[in-house]
């Protein structure tokens, strides 16, 4: 089977005029052993996605780099507690901050990302079903067979 696909490429020359940022870069990009321009292209992006929605933050975990709230669970979380809410979005938005211990605001917050991003926090959340399905499954053999 053969499979085709087009990759777009833009090519940005930038000249960094603040005393270090380059250098921060290059560490930044050792540290991770990934190129300069995949750790610039992921740091911009991540940044523009932080301008747009306030008390959005990335960071590293066992499941990769994600959207998270500054203080808070990730972004992936607070969505699939929503989506498991029933009733209007202020009334879901309400029991979601009062489950999580967090405001209305933080929760909308990560729903507005979320409306934006949808594909991508999908993903995730699925990746962390198929693991917690895994996890269960595992658990459960494991007490079936230790039970005898």
């Amino acid at each position: 089977m053969i499979y085709e696909y087009t990759v777009t490429m833009t090519v940005l020359s930038i000249r960094f005029k603040r005393p270090g940022a380059y250098e921060r870069l290059k560490r930044g990009a050792a540290r991770r052993a990934e190129s300069i321009s995949s750790v610039g292209e992921r740091l911009i992006d991540e940044g523009l996605r932080m301008e747009a929605h306030p008390g959005i933050v990335f960071r590293d975990g066992p499941s990769g780099r994600r959207a998270g709230l500054a203080a808070g669970p990730d972004v992936w979380e607070v969505a699939g507690l929503l989506r498991g809410l029933r009733g209007s979005v202020e009334e879901r938005v309400a029991a979601a901050a009062a489950q999580l211990g967090l405001t209305s605001m933080q929760i909308r917050a990560a729903s507005r990302y979320y409306a934006e991003f949808t594909d991508e926090i999908d993903a995730q959340i699925a990746r962390n079903d198929e693991i917690a399905d895994r996890e269960l499954a595992t658990w459960e053999n494991e007490r079936r067979l230790l039970s005898g």
